[in-house]
């Protein structure tokens, strides 16, 4: 990256017809790390409408290899169907594997899950922190799109907290707790009480 070569670049944009709709889908660049990321939009707004959106961080065994042992999936799909219901908006998926840590490094800390840590524990004992994800290309990917005020899909406060730190309008918060199943509510009830997720707690019992 020369000094002349923006952080964060959109590169291209194209039709993604789906099963739940037809998106257009926009890929960008971290040119620090070399990461891509891309956005789907659906629909049309006024720059000033208030606009659904998910931020989905990558989870490959959730979203494409249909692990019940998280909610990831689950919640991918409502996303996009929350979208299509609503007439518009944006889901922008950020490549950062589990919380931050990478693939190989969810598999390891499943492991150390499957012998008793929690999510939390696991990720510590690796010698990672509970979550490394970074959100600051989300900024510009909104701002490309024409997003200036959202409704937030999301359990979590610390997304809500870092999004509105980068400057991003949140008008309000939509839960998103879609897909608890027998496999995840251990999982889920530490990310309730060591994360600050919010889930209804009768789902969790």
């Amino acid at each position: 990256m020369t000094s002349n070569t923006p952080k964060f670049e959109f590169i291209s944009r194209a039709k993604l017809p789906t099963r739940y709709g037809d998106f257009t889908i926009h890929g960008f660049i971290d040119h620090s790390n070399g990461q891509e990321h891309v956005a789907l939009s659906y629909g049309n707004w006024d720059p000033i409408a208030t606009v659904p959106i998910r931020v989905h961080s990558e989870c490959l065994t959730g979203d494409a290899l249909f692990s019940t042992r998280c909610d990831c999936g689950f919640q991918l799909e409502r996303a996009l169907e929350n979208i299509v219901e609503h007439g518009y908006g944006v889901l922008l998926y950020l490549r950062q594997e589990g919380r931050g840590i990478g693939l190989l490094n969810k598999i390891r800390a499943y492991n150390l899950q499957d012998q008793g840590y929690d999510t939390v524990e696991a990720n510590e004992h690796l010698g990672f922190d509970a979550d490394l994800r970074d959100y600051a290309i989300c900024k510009v990917m909104l701002d490309t799109l024409y997003v200036s005020n959202v409704e937030i899909m999301t359990n979590n406060p610390q997304k809500i907290q870092a999004l509105t730190d980068l400057g991003v309008n949140i008008i309000s918060r939509r839960p998103i707790d879609h897909g608890i199943t027998e496999d995840n509510k251990v999982y889920l009830r530490t990310k309730t009480t060591k994360l600050g997720h919010k889930f209804n707690p009768d789902s969790l019992k």
